[in-house]
């Protein structure tokens, strides 16, 4: 009788575990409606006027990734709210699987929370490589110089550079990279606003080809000094700064110590507006 009520127990507490579950899921899924709405209208404006050429073409294609944009944060903060309510149990583990690239650090330090139910849990094998990752270049830890070569085959290191009084953003990137090369006029922005006073940026290469690399430089407006072992992602700075992606970063003080990782778009702007005044 006794063994037959455990089991019981452990029927009620899985069967509930699993209705909670598909409450997150439709939450979830209601908003992938949404953004599946605006893909499926994304698609079509593009049938209609293929190169973009009309300003109104534009214009609705820069509202609907802001849209999309706008989803996908609302998707990561009901993922950060199953974390939260659900350490004692595994629920959180196919939805931390999926969020794994977008959570970043805080938000994957706060997930594997050792004393959570699911810790151990080998789906998350992938999640706690990247938050090792991470943790090489946690905001508060010092920045790891790096030796390689400039555009004109000249040795550099990131120490002529960094640590040497001033704010420096070094920029991991790729001429490959879509999503670095859509980042990179903010960062062209920010760098031409705020460079006399003082703020350097130092791209750091994932390329393996030179060439691409260099005109990449020149088509993006990249006035900043850059390095490359063009190993691609054989790199040093992989191993080093622990990067399994790009667009990456990391924000130095004048002291060489690291003190924002990941910043892009308006959170870069934000950051250096409050650096600056």
């Amino acid at each position: 009788m006794k063994k037959l009520l455990s089991l019981l127990v452990m029927a009620v507490t899985v069967m509930a575990a699993n209705a909670q579950q598909d409450v997150y899921k439709a939450e979830l899924d209601a908003i992938d409606v949404q953004g599946d709405a605006i893909i499926k209208q994304y698609r079509e404006l593009i049938a209609a006027d293929p190169k973009a050429e009309k300003p109104a073409t534009k214009a609705k294609m820069e509202k609907m990734m802001q849209a999309i944009d706008s989803l996908s944060e609302l998707q990561l903060q009901v993922v950060r709210r199953i974390i939260r309510e659900n350490k004692d149990n595994h629920i959180p583990v196919p939805y931390i699987k999926d969020a794994v690239y977008g959570l970043g650090y805080e938000g994957l330090k706060e997930a594997l929370d050792p004393k959570a139910a699911y810790f151990d849990d080998p789906e998350l094998d992938l999640a706690k490589m990247l938050l090792a990752g991470y943790e090489k270049r946690a905001p508060g830890t010092m920045f790891h110089d790096l030796a390689m070569k400039d555009v004109n085959d000249q040795d550099v290191t990131l120490s002529q550079w960094v640590g040497r009084g001033n704010y420096v953003l070094v920029d991991f990137w790729a001429s490959w990279c879509g999503p670095c090369r859509k980042e990179m006029p903010n960062v062209v922005a920010n760098y031409e606003q705020y460079h006399a006073k003082g703020f350097e940026v130092v791209g750091v290469s994932f390329d393996q080809k030179k060439d691409s690399w260099v005109s990449s430089i020149q088509q993006l407006g990249m006035r900043w000094p850059q390095m490359s072992d063009l190993k691609g992602w054989k790199c040093a700075a992989a191993e080093l700064y622990g990067i399994s992606s790009i667009p990456s970063s990391v924000l130095v003080d004048p002291q060489g110590k690291i003190i924002a990782i990941d910043l892009r778009g308006k959170a870069l702007s934000d950051k250096l507006k409050e650096i600056y005044k």
